[in-house]
């Protein structure tokens, strides 16, 4: 693991969304704003040619990959995906792209040459494990030339990226992606490996069907990052009033209790697969709070392109939806001065705890030289919480206001805060 990591911003991209053109070269013009955001890792979603066969939509979908090797034509040209690395890399960031190793369109190249490297039903036919994901077939990772071919694959890649965003990680074995690292490092010494482990319910149910699904605690054997999946379902079920806060502070302690340190989860209100946060969290106030939250959390923090305008619109994955650019409800600003307080405050090895006062997320963040406090009203409701700090006068990092803190209480007004006390001052 890196633990470095834990303080960095991932920006997600979906070539074909994000903007009008849809071309790696379309990018290049907006990576400066995106690196004013605070951003260090580029991540994009799939960028090789898509299948056809069984295709979902008109445009078909990424993870539905034709040619692990080569690049989508649609977005540009292999030349065109290098020279738009080589400006994410004069420009002080990093770029991770998906590797999407359970399945294969069901035209791909990999079929049509190595028809043993898939899986295949009882009825001795080409299929998937999961049923809605019909336009793939899965491979058979019980072929270890198919390890050879996808591990050369990775070094491909490795030379022109820095790290690998890999899909359903959990699904694909263990002992290979140990395998992969151990190899690629011979090619990229610091790549990033970044796990869709996921969520707790589908990785049971996976497990009951008989399908091999990894545990969270043992990715970590060979990942940098996980997503957050193992406890997603309980902010979810919070945002639709259907548990209390206290609820989501567990989920978040049990998390720094049960895995190794440093453990990294990758924080994220909203991801490609999952509704924009506004769809649960309609007003300005709670929204910056949740916002604020995710910064304040362990881990590295991901930013789903469109989120920075507050988009109400989650793009298809299957058809052409560019992003919008909501200039009125902008919060670039924000998300700029968090990745500064995340970035300069905040550390790797920090104590996490948090507690829930109603609907108030109190989370203290401690290392033996300073204490982080972040109070975060969800609701956007006033209230007095008990804050492990010394009675004084402070600075809230978001804002530059005073913060007070009376009788080892502080009155929050609805709106998220932040304090840092060194100690020994």
């Amino acid at each position: 693991m890196n633990p470095v990591l834990e303080n960095q911003i991932i920006y997600s991209i979906y070539v074909r969304n994000h903007t009008l053109e849809g071309t790696f070269q379309s990018i290049e013009k907006d990576l400066d704003r995106i690196k004013d955001l605070g951003v260090d890792i580029l991540w994009f979603l799939p960028i090789h040619p898509i299948g056809n066969k069984g295709k979902k939509g008109n445009l078909g979908c990424p993870y539905s990959i034709q040619d692990y090797r080569s690049v989508n034509p649609l977005y540009g040209t292999l030349e065109d995906f290098k020279h738009l690395v080589d400006e994410i890399h004069k420009k002080d960031m990093k770029c991770i792209i998906d590797v999407v190793y359970n399945h294969t369109s069901r035209d791909s190249k990999l079929l049509k040459e190595h028809p043993e490297y898939f899986y295949r039903n009882e009825k001795h036919e080409f299929g998937n494990k999961i049923d809605d994901w019909s336009d793939v077939y899965d491979l058979d990772y019980n072929n270890k030339d198919l390890w050879v071919y996808q591990i050369d694959t990775l070094k491909q890649w490795a030379k022109i990226v820095d790290g690998f965003r890999c899909d359903v990680a959990s699904f694909v074995p263990l002992s290979f992606w140990k395998e992969a690292v151990k190899q690629v490092k011979t090619v990229n010494p610091d790549c990033i490996w970044l796990a869709e482990s996921v969520h707790s319910s589908f990785g049971q149910e996976a497990r009951k069907r008989g399908i091999y699904s990894e545990y969270d605690v043992n990715l970590f054997e060979a990942f940098d990052i996980e997503y957050e999946y193992d406890i997603r379902e309980v902010l979810e079920l919070y945002l639709e009033g259907k548990c209390d806060c206290t609820n989501y502070a567990n989920a978040l302690n049990f998390q720094e209790m049960f895995y190794p340190k440093p453990y990294n989860k990758m924080r994220f209100l909203e991801n490609h697969d999952t509704k924009r946060i506004i769809e649960y969290v309609k007003d300005e106030c709670p929204l910056i709070n949740y916002t604020s939250l995710f910064y304040f959390l362990k881990g590295t923090t991901l930013l789903n392109a469109g989120q920075e305008f507050v988009d109400d619109h989650t793009p298809s994955l299957f058809e052409k939806e560019p992003i919008q650019r909501n200039t009125n409800k902008n919060i670039s600003g924000l998300l700029k001065r968090l990745s500064e307080i995340k970035h300069n405050i905040l550390s790797f090895d920090d104590y996490f705890e948090a507690k829930a006062y109603k609907d108030i997320l109190v989370c203290t963040r401690e290392n033996k030289f300073a204490k982080k406090v972040g109070v975060f009203s969800l609701k956007g409701q006033e209230g007095d919480v008990f804050v492990d700090l010394e009675n004084g006068v402070y600075v809230n990092e978001i804002d530059g206001q005073p913060v007070f803190v009376v009788s080892n209480k502080l009155h929050c007004d609805g709106w998220p805060i932040i304090v840092s006390k060194k100690k020994g001052n």
